[in-house]
């Protein structure tokens, strides 16, 4: 029962994950042909086009990361690996404890900036649109970047140690 509800949240989080992903990145995409359409055209520039691109460029980094760990496609490199093929399962394990902290110190260093967002009422220049909305995805993706390294663990775990 457990491992059904686990599997059904996992689907609906990565569809949110992808949809995102693929969401920002046409809007990204719409605006930048847009504006070079614009300039090029008819000597007009859209100026909030490119504070969008950076916003996008940051969340889909963030939430690129998510994804990455959910599918094992993080950069690695293992030439101790390939020369000691017996030290795959140690090293692995050893390499998602670090990406553990890396989470957790993204959503602690995550909150405080937000938090300093929050308090200091910021905007981005252009857009005006506050920079807690957008810091906010640190955290976040530090969560979500825990919670995949887990589920790559518990795989990890369950495969080399079958019932």
């Amino acid at each position: 029962m457990l491992g059904k509800t686990l599997k059904k949240l996992d689907t609906i989080v990565t569809n949110i994950e992808e949809w995102t992903l693929f969401i920002i990145v046409m809007a990204a995409l719409l605006s930048l042909f847009a504006n070079v359409v614009l300039r090029y055209g008819f000597n007009y520039t859209l100026a909030w086009s490119e504070e969008l691109v950076r916003i996008v460029i940051i969340y889909s980094t963030f939430v690129g990361a998510s994804v990455a760990v959910k599918q094992r496609a993080m950069i690695k490199i293992d030439a101790v690996v390939q020369i000691f093929p017996r030290l795959k399962s140690g090293l692995t394990f050893y390499s998602n404890i670090l990406m553990l902290i890396f989470a957790g110190m993204m959503v602690y260093y995550g909150y405080q900036m937000t938090h300093l967002q929050f308090v200091t009422h910021q905007k981005t220049i252009i857009m005006q649109i506050p920079l807690v909305a957008i810091y906010t995805i640190m955290p976040v993706m530090g969560v979500m970047v825990f919670i995949r390294t887990v589920q790559v663990m518990i795989q990890d775990f369950r495969t080399s140690h079958p019932k």
